[in-house]
């Protein structure tokens, strides 16, 4: 009796079967592989490892800034990776990033930094950095819930991003110690944040 032949799947190539199989476990390890390279802070997702403009930055901590009764904005700091120690108000490339959960007005911010330079650095520096402060806190725009700034030193600029889009740009390692001091420095704004965000806790 005639039987219909066989159409054998040419050598080195997988059965179907096998294809699919390993479409699916392929499929399956994708959620896991992206739990591992971000972290959740309230619904809000960081990066463990991110670069820009060609600088790598790793993740050292992160947490959520609260105010009173209100739970303002979720955070995370950066820096390069072979500077592993927390080093915030050194001159390692280093970035932090602020998910917000209320809108704030863009006057609202440069009050709250020029404040907080000011009582930081106290009235002699403050008025020596008074006019590269003054262009940094122009750079501001009102942010909704959900939106992003992200400030970052490379080691040679500093920079202001809000969503991913550049405001500013600066090179005044002075100004970029100031403006991460209010949240990393030794009177920051909340001894429990700098801490989460230096991952001592």
């Amino acid at each position: 009796m005639h039987r219909p032949a066989r159409h054998a799947m040419p050598h080195g190539i997988p059965a179907p079967q096998t294809v699919l199989l390993l479409l699916a476990l392929l499929l399956a390890s994708l959620p896991l592989r992206a739990a591992a390279e971000t972290v959740e802070v309230r619904g809000v997702r960081f990066a463990t490892q991110l670069e820009e403009a060609g600088q790598a930055y790793r993740l050292i901590g992160h947490g959520l800034f609260r105010y009173m009764i209100w739970t303002a904005y979720a955070g995370a700091y950066y820096q390069a990776p072979e500077t592993p120690e927390p080093a915030p108000l050194s001159s390692v490339p280093r970035r932090l990033e602020l998910e917000y959960f209320h809108a704030i007005e863009a006057d609202d911010f440069a009050a709250a930094t020029r404040d907080s330079v000011r009582e930081r650095l106290g009235e002699a520096a403050y008025r020596e950095l008074l006019p590269a402060l003054n262009a940094f806190n122009r750079a501001y725009r009102s942010v909704e819930p959900g939106d992003r700034y992200a400030l970052t030193w490379d080691g040679e600029a500093l920079r202001l991003a809000l969503n991913g889009e550049t405001l500013y740009t600066g090179d005044d390692p002075a100004l970029a110690s100031a403006l991460f001091g209010i949240w990393l420095g030794e009177s920051p704004l909340r001894d429990d944040f700098r801490d989460a965000l230096l991952g001592r806790r």
